[in-house]
């Protein structure tokens, strides 16, 4: 009788804790953000528009890859909201760098398996906090040398290179179109 008690009561706390995650996935019922207005809106997309027209203007004159799948995220986040940690040129860079340098280790060492790009994004991520460069779209680095296996030059070029591009061109057109300062810091 103890056995079965202890069974039920086992069976209860399984079952309050499946409907506490359940509930969670709710979420907190929070507002929205508020709406962007149409100039912040319009800024952003010409700032994007700038930022990858410059590296694949100057990828195509020099006929080097300097175009990353990941710098679209970037100029999201440099572009749309330039005030935040992850946009600033710290980040970028580093972010980038610290992320396609790992991805590029672990292709190296272990080869393109499934487990090898899990172990690289993971590692990416815990690097780009401990060094406080974290910039999210950096996370997708270690998938996309995952996925076209590049040689060691693809930490140059794209990535550094590309990253510098983007950064001077946040650097100029945040300046001039924005009264606040940006970068926030170095």
């Amino acid at each position: 009788m103890i056995k079965q008690l202890s069974k039920k009561i086992g069976s209860t706390r399984k079952l309050k804790s499946w409907i506490n995650f359940f509930e969670k996935l709710k979420g907190d019922n929070t507002q929205l953000p508020p709406k962007h207005s149409a100039r912040a809106i319009t800024l952003a997309w010409l700032g994007g528009f700038l930022a990858i027209s410059a590296v694949a203007l100057l990828s195509n004159t020099f006929s080097v890859a300097l175009v990353l799948g990941s710098f679209g995220a970037s100029c999201v986040l440099v572009f749309g909201f330039p005030d935040v940690p992850f946009s600033q040129p710290r980040n970028v860079l580093g972010g980038h760098f610290f992320s396609s340098f790992i991805g590029l280790i672990c292709l190296a060492l272990f080869g393109a398996t499934w487990w090898s790009v899990a172990i690289a994004v993971g590692t990416a991520i815990s690097v780009m906090m401990f060094t406080r460069t974290t910039h999210p779209p950096a996370g997708s680095n270690p998938v996309i040398i995952y996925l076209t296996k590049p040689a060691w030059s693809f930490l140059l070029f794209p990535t550094v290179f590309g990253a510098i591009v983007l950064i001077f061109v946040a650097l100029l057109y945040n300046n001039i179109t924005r009264e606040s300062r940006y970068p926030k810091y170095w």
